[in-house]
Parts: C-alpha cells; sequence; structure tokens
C-alpha cells in the first residue's frame, strides 16, 4: 500500500461527508477541487458563501450534491457549525480549512457539541518514501508536547487504529530511542520498556510494540542484524512512536524535505478524523490526508 493506492481505495468505498470549517482558501478549494475528481468524499463548505462561490468559479466547480455551501459570518461559526455537523451526524470527517488551528481546536474541545472522546487526541502522519515497500506511519509530531507514558499508551491506540484502518492488521510498533537498551537517564527508554510489556500483557492490542529501537534498527533489517538485535519488529516498524514533539516535528520534515516524502496526516482520538494541515502542506498532501481520514472514519 502507497498513498496512491489508498486514494485509488477509498475512491471506491461509498461516500462520505467531509465538514469544511473556514474554506475560502485557494489552496483548500483547490484540494477540495482534487478530492472530487478522484471521487474521495463529499463536502459541506463553511464561511464567507460570496468568497468561497467565486472561488469555486475559478477551480470550475459549482455547487451541487457533493458540493454544499453554508454561509457564516465567521471563523468560529464555521468551526462550531462544522463540528456541529460531524457530532449530529450530517458529516462523516472535520477539516480545517483558512482558520486558526487553536480556533477550530476549541470547538472540537467543547464539552456540549464537541468531538472529543476523553481521550488523547494525537497526529497521524502516513509517509510514503521514495524506495521504501511500505507507508510509514509517524506519530506525535503535531499535538501532544511531551507526552507521559500514559499519553503514550493512547497516541499509541490512535496509530493504530489509523493503520488497521487501511489494511494494517497488526501494526509493528517501535517506540523510538537513542539507544537500544534501557537507561534510567532516559526516559524515552523507560517508556518504551514499559509499552513494550504492556503490550505483551495484552494491555495494548491489536499490534505489536518492542523498544526502545533507534531509527536505523527501526526501519532497517540490515542495520538491526548488524546490532544482533532479534525481534518482529526490529527494521519492519508500520509505526514510529517519537517521545517528543521537537522529534516528530524533526522526523516529519526531514522526512518531506529531504527525502521528498508524500505525506497525508489526520488527528485521531476524537470522535471522528480530523484533517488538521497547514498553508505549508501541498495540494496533493491534503488530497492524501482526506483519504487517510475518509479511510478511518466509521
Amino acid at each position: 500500500m502507497n498513498l496512491d493506492q489508498l486514494v485509488m481505495e477509498v475512491s471506491k468505498q461509498p461516500n462520505k461527508t467531509i465538514a469544511l470549517a473556514a474554506a475560502a482558501d485557494k489552496e483548500v478549494i483547490e484540494a477540495v477541487h482534487k478530492a472530487i475528481q478522484k471521487q474521495l468524499a463529499s463536502f459541506i463548505l463553511y464561511g464567507d458563501k460570496q468568497d468561497i462561490k467565486r472561488m469555486l468559479t475559478d477551480e470550475g466547480l459549482i455547487e451541487s450534491s457533493s458540493l454544499q455551501i453554508v454561509h457564516v459570518e465567521s471563523d468560529q461559526e464555521a468551526s462550531r457549525m462544522a463540528v456541529q455537523a460531524v457530532r449530529n451526524g450530517d458529516a462523516d470527517v472535520l477539516m480545517k480549512g483558512m482558520v486558526s488551528t487553536s480556533v477550530i481546536l476549541k470547538e472540537v474541545l467543547n464539552k456540549e457539541y464537541g468531538l472529543r472522546k476523553g481521550k488523547v487526541l494525537s497526529h497521524v502522519a502516513a509517509f510514503d518514501v521514495r524506495g521504501y515497500e511500505r507507508l510509514i506511519f509517524v506519530t506525535d509530531s503535531g499535538m501532544n508536547i511531551e507526552p507521559d507514558l500514559t499519553q503514550k499508551v493512547e497516541i499509541v491506540n490512535n496509530a493504530v487504529s489509523i493503520a488497521r484502518s487501511i489494511g494494517i492488521e497488526r501494526p509493528k510498533v517501535v517506540p523510538l530511542a537513542a539507544v537500544e537498551v534501557v537507561n534510567p537517564a532516559m526516559q524515552a527508554t523507560l517508556d518504551a520498556s514499559a509499552l513494550t510489556q504492556m503490550n505483551r500483557r495484552d494491555q495494548i492490542s491489536e499490534c505489536v510494540i518492542d523498544g526502545p529501537l533507534a531509527l536505523d534498527n527501526a526501519i532497517s533489517i540490515e542495520a538491526a542484524e548488524h546490532k544482533g538485535i532479534q525481534s518482529e519488529v526490529a527494521g519492519k516498524a508500520d509505526i514510529l512512536l517519537v517521545p517528543s514533539i521537537e522529534v516528530g516535528n524533526a522526523l516529519y520534515k526531514s522526512l518531506v524535505y529531504f527525502a521528498n516524502a508524500k505525506v497525508g496526516g489526520v488527528i485521531a482520538g476524537a470522535k471522528a478524523p480530523i484533517v488538521l494541515t497547514s498553508r505549508a502542506d501541498s495540494s496533493e498532501s491534503k488530497v492524501y490526508s482526506i483519504a487517510l481520514a475518509v479511510s478511518s472514519a466509521k
């Protein structure tokens, strides 16, 4: 499975609906156009109707059964209505448009009508790296700054859920560290060891976890064999669990800018998947994120 194959698979599934908050943005509308062309989803666009219609016209799109516009006066109202649409079952996925992340997340976390399930929200990114035979997931590079062990359990569960949604039945998870042994002075190794033991005792299920492992031994069988590491996970990782947001951010951007990797990402752990892309993300990346979100929507 690669990201282009994922797009093809999602296009064959029954159509899901995406509630898009603050849709009046050229790059967002471009991504919507591509997603509709690829038959990935239908959209409800929240924002200034006049601006959205003008941008749709520029893209050669019109309102239709797969593309509705709901006029709202502010980004906050757009975010609230989009969240409520998902909460009420009128949409299956939430997507952030030209609105501040803090504004839309405030609505997501609203206790009365939000989408939080009481668990940790985390970012799950799927990378398609040239020369690598499968997708590799990285979590969490965008939400949790320095998660503790309890939060890491939820982050793993979120990532496993996303990986399983695209057909990886028993994802191999590696909690990354700088070394392969437990060092009491390095919290990442302690947490990795605890997660491994929790998995062996079925406290974390539907995956296999082994760590701590450094990045090379997580993704390269040759490197793992060279170090004499024997594990069904070493060199075969599907999911890389990073110890902090700094590590995740650096790894994410290294894959994109140094390796020219394709990427799609979602926020998992809510009642529905959330597409939370940035302006720096290409329209291609937004389309991959939409495909990943739709594939994991219930």
